[in-house]
């Protein structure tokens, strides 16, 4: 059975699944779909369009599907999707999409820590972290096991690889590539994500196989285009190599640059 407080409002056509737990105060919309399990917390609000998953906490102040800040939006039918497990704490907001993707994306056994902001349009994919006060501008899109530490500000379109490490209070106006770690100002290259790879079962061998990647396009002296093109000629095929490779090739932003300190 559902748990739902006397002093909170639901509106008579959301869908909510079995064992939901809405609390005091909160507001949840029509249009809306909450699965089974997941806690509504007092003063949360739910909005039109948003489809939250499994076994979720949204905590007090968090919103979920408001409308895109966007002058662009006209008030087209768009979606925010949160995926089974995750948590969207206290005042974050994750806004609906527009009529780019339709859909604003958030995976499963994701982390969205308090005051964050996920903008139009953004895909985060599974095992994501955003650190307190994180912002994402409009169709950022992340990829697995992806950690973006507190304050960091990420512009436009930008994309983030999986397993990646990003420092507290960082601006972000380039591709990420997948598995290193960057921060500073302006924000740079600074190795793998060592610990992060370790955690998740990654070999030493493997580790040592990325490593050598982003040593020719970091400390070669090589530009990118000449670095991919030694890496596939020079490197050993793999899942990992080919993954960097396309990454780099399809970024449209171009991706961080190296360390000039070394």
């Amino acid at each position: 059975m559902n748990t739902v407080s006397s002093l909170a409002y639901v509106h008579p056509e959301a869908q909510l699944g079995e064992n939901v737990i809405v609390e005091p105060f909160a507001y949840i919309d029509q249009g809306t779909e909450i699965g089974d399990g997941t806690r509504v917390m007092t003063q949360a609000t739910v909005l039109n369009g948003a489809r939250i998953g499994k076994n979720c906490t949204i905590f007090p102040h968090a919103t979920v599907a408001g409308i895109p800040q966007d002058l662009k939006f006209q008030g087209e039918d768009t979606v925010a999707i949160i995926g089974d497990n995750t948590v969207i704490r206290e005042c974050a907001t994750v806004n609906r999409g527009t009529a780019s993707k339709g859909f604003t994306k958030v995976g499963s056994d994701c982390l969205i820590m308090a005051y964050s902001h996920v903008a139009h349009d953004c895909v985060l994919n599974d095992h994501i972290i955003l650190g307190n006060s994180t912002q994402l501008a409009g169709e950022v899109e992340i990829d697995d096991y992806a950690i973006i530490s507190g304050g960091a500000l990420v512009h436009q379109f930008t994309r983030i690889g999986a397993h990646v490490m990003i420092q507290g209070g960082a601006k972000v106006p380039k591709d990420i590539p997948p598995y290193v770690m960057v921060g500073r100002e302006p924000i740079v290259f600074m190795g793998l994500n060592v610990v992060g790879l370790r955690r998740r079962s990654f070999t030493s061998e493997r580790i040592n196989s990325i490593q050598e990647i982003y040593r020719y396009l970091y400390q070669s002296g090589f530009n990118v285009t000449q670095a991919t093109e030694r890496i596939e000629k020079e490197l050993p095929e793999t899942e990992d190599r080919d993954h960097i490779l396309e990454f780099i090739r399809s970024s449209s932003r171009g991706i961080v640059r190296g360390n000039m300190e070394g």
